[in-house]
């Protein structure tokens, strides 16, 4: 499946890169919604999907960070 594998590359990735990755989808989610705005976004369903991408990041970024402890 795409998203389990999404996850696995993810996991391997270290805390600093994910938070990296998490900065980068940030400012397409931003961009997305402009375009949006403007009515020059064609697929609208990737703002959901980059939405659900930053959620994803954001627990494993939260798991790492509490095994680290």
């Amino acid at each position: 499946m795409k998203t389990s594998r999404y996850l696995e590359e993810l996991r391997a990735q270290s805390v600093a890169d994910l938070h990296a990755q998490l900065v980068e989808a940030k400012k397409e989610l931003f961009n997305l919604r402009f375009q949006n705005a403007t009515n020059q976004l064609e697929n609208t369903g990737r703002i959901k999907e980059v939405r659900k991408n930053i959620a994803r990041i954001q627990t494993i970024i939260t798991q790492k960070e509490k095994v680290a402890q």
